[in-house]
């Protein structure tokens, strides 16, 4: 960097779209009048155009500067795409300089009385908001938007953070009219392109012929001392011009089961590859996951946190004292920081305030949690080590980068396995992670620097089981007693969603999902012991579960446990489907015939087995005397399944829903 404290320079460059023009701020009367999208009448808003360049600025004090320039025009179709009238750029606050985000020409257009109308965004419409110390977010919420507006901004983001250029989407969950993206490199800098989803764009890459005129002055003598007198000096430089470039992408539209929709969208990202400047020694940044993790683990607000002990030694000392076994500790260590620190809500694999003043506070965020989890642990002699996790929301830590992660828990190597750990959540536990850390893989660090992937994906099945007994009278009623009991995954979504929620209300509801039953004697076993399977047992009677048609009864044998339709809908699917979790869903049933009835006709007995055993589906029936019996099973034994399955899955779910409708006829005898 010293050779460029000598000069300041100037960019000079040309705007070129190598498939069509735009002129920002000249909206069109036919975009105006445009009542639906073209290619997808159901959509409720497409982006015109969205444009980006990334160019590098360098001045005196504070060296390069990366440059993000985007336009975006966006049309509204419908009142459900109101939300892409607002836009949130988040930005770090941490370097220095700052990184800073500025809109401008933001307006929105709409067409009254035959002639466009122009409204500008006011000072009142952009919001700037910190997240952390480390983050804030600069927001937009464009004004007077209606069904058929057209809205444009654009956007200028300065970064000294060189180590990655900025993302840019080529898809989104709308359709994308064009989208161009333009990065201007000077030879110093090499990047490594990352390309990701199904749709990838074209690309262009041109070599143009730089110079810069700087200032130079002449140092002199052992002690450097410059020299007064400055001369104008030319430097000569290769800029690599890559031209990114889509049109006509169709919106990824989301369904059933998805993790996070944007890990499959058409991308491309940037990850500086090394730095050559004039006189100056070749620096290489190509990284690896292993570098990754150790670099993380240096950091201040991580490594160092985790030798600090001496702030809970007390607690932990007694806490300890009459337990025996490493599982005792684990889980009484473990229950210790779940009751005493509780989540903030912020997320990060570094400390945001410190083990030592999270403890303090009884408060912190993830990583403030879960490394102190990991240092009390460590000093009960478990062998316990943090595990680098990217959220679901965060996405797929496809390449290596310290910004693929955003999120830190705990593992605990013993000869069985990792047992893993996330003090975040009250109802979590050894094992059974929030879903949102469930996100393929993390990376282990030990103490020595080293690391390995882990598999966060749960492999135990979740289990949901249903025991229901019920009598039906003749005039179609039902009466009967419902006990149900969940494990592992099921059992903790269950905690978490009745947690604080009033008894009275869930039953409301309860009743009103269920074909408006009546419920009595309703009771919940287990809901605080989390070791145990967590069991609801109610009585219920409904009159809308069956139909009278004149001496005949018809019957849904599993009530309101029915599936209604099938959860997959697409021709096709690209992207994997991720249920999050293993699980099989069982019912035992048990219906009383009501007297002077008798069975016409039951559903015939299924055992559907999926593909390479990914799954199964049983529905055996059984009459005995007035009595019907029924069994059924569903299960799902991996976590994702692979989108090249999507159609015999399909087809799967819709031979299921088939035969849970069929309906068992009573006729009068």
């Amino acid at each position: 960097m010293k050779f460029f404290k000598c000069f300041s320079l100037v960019f000079i460059v040309t705007f070129h779209s190598y498939s069509q023009e735009f002129e920002k701020g000249k909206v069109s009367l036919a975009e105006l009048q445009e009542k639906h999208h073209p290619k997808d009448t159901a959509a409720v808003a497409a982006i015109l155009f969205e444009i980006g360049k990334v160019d590098f600025e360098y001045s005196q004090d504070n060296g390069f500067t990366m440059v993000t320039d985007v336009t975006t025009r966006i049309k509204i179709y419908k009142k459900a795409g109101y939300d892409w009238a607002n836009k949130k750029i988040s930005y770090n606050i941490n370097s220095n300089p700052k990184e800073s985000v500025y809109f401008s020409d933001a307006a929105t257009y709409n067409l009254v009385n035959g002639k466009i109308e122009k409204t500008k965004l006011k000072s009142d419409g952009t919001f700037d908001e910190k997240v952390n110390k480390y983050w804030s977010t600069k927001k937009i919420t464009m004004p007077n938007v209606k069904e058929g507006s057209v809205i444009e901004y654009t956007y200028k983001i300065k970064s000294p953070r060189l180590s990655e250029l900025s993302d840019w989407s080529f898809q989104t969950s709308i359709p994308v009219n064009y989208s161009e993206f333009k990065t201007y490199v000077p030879e110093y800098f090499i990047y490594k392109p990352n390309m990701k989803g199904y749709l990838m764009p074209k690309v262009k890459v041109e070599q143009s012929r730089k110079s810069i005129s700087y200032s130079y002055r002449e140092a002199l003598g052992r002690d450097q001392v410059v020299n007064g007198s400055s001369t104008q000096e030319k430097l000569e430089f290769n800029e690599t011009r890559t031209t990114y470039f889509a049109n006509d992408v169709p919106a990824l539209k989301e369904e059933s089961f998805v993790n996070n929709i944007k890990n499959y969208i058409s991308s491309v990202s940037h990850e500086l590859s090394s730095i050559h400047y004039p006189n100056q020694p070749y620096k290489n940044y190509s990284t690896n996951w292993e570098s990754v993790a150790k670099a993380i683990y240096d950091y201040e607000d991580f490594g160092p946190e985790l030798n600090k002990t001496g702030y809970f030694e007390d607690e932990i000392k007694a806490l300890i004292a009459p337990l025996n076994s490493p599982e005792e500790k684990i889980a009484a260590i473990f229950t210790y920081v779940k009751n005493n620190v509780k989540w903030n809500g912020f997320l990060g694999y570094y400390c945001e305030q410190g083990v030592r003043t999270a403890f303090k506070n009884k408060t912190g965020n993830v990583g403030d949690i879960n490394l102190m989890l990991t240092a009390m642990l460590r000093f009960a002699g478990i062998e316990a080590n943090p595990v680098l996790v990217s959220t679901r929301d965060n996405g797929i830590a496809l390449f290596p980068s310290r910004t693929a992660f955003d999120y830190v828990i705990v593992a605990i190597e013993n000869p069985n396995g990792l047992v893993l750990l996330d003090a975040t959540e009250a109802n979590s536990m050894p094992n059974i992670l929030p879903t949102r850390d469930l996100n393929w893989m993390g990376r282990l660090i030990r103490k020595d620097g080293s690391s390995s992937e882990v598999d966060l994906m749960p492999k135990v099945l979740s289990n949901d089981a249903v025991t229901m007994s019920y009598t039906v009278d003749p005039t179609g009623k039902v009466t009967g007693k419902m006990q149900r009991q969940l494990t592992h995954y099921n059992a903790m979504l269950f905690r978490n969603r009745v947690n604080g929620e009033n008894q009275d209300a869930y039953l409301e509801k309860l009743e009103n999902e269920n074909g408006k039953i009546e419920i009595e004697d309703y009771k919940r076993v287990n809901e605080k012991e989390l070791n145990a399977p967590l069991g609801e047992i109610f009585s219920f009677t409904g009159s809308n579960l069956c139909e009278v048609i004149q001496d005949k009864i018809y019957i849904n044998p599993l009530l309101f446990y029915t599936y209604k339709e099938n959860p997959f809908k697409q021709e096709t699917r690209e992207y994997p489907i991720d249920y999050s979790y293993p699980f099989s869903d069982r019912y035992a049933i048990n219906i009383q015939i009501p007297e002077g009835y008798v069975v016409e006709s039951v559903p015939a007995p299924v055992n559907m087995v999926m593909q390479d055993d990914l799954g199964g589906f049983k529905f055996l029936t059984n009459v005995a005397g007035n009595t019907i019996q029924l069994s059924v099973q569903h299960q799902i034994k991996v976590p994702i399944v692979s989108s090249d399955y999507y159609e015999m899955l399909k087809e799967y779910y819709q031979k299921i829903i088939e035969k849970q409708n069929e309906k068992i006829v009573l006729k009068k005898a």
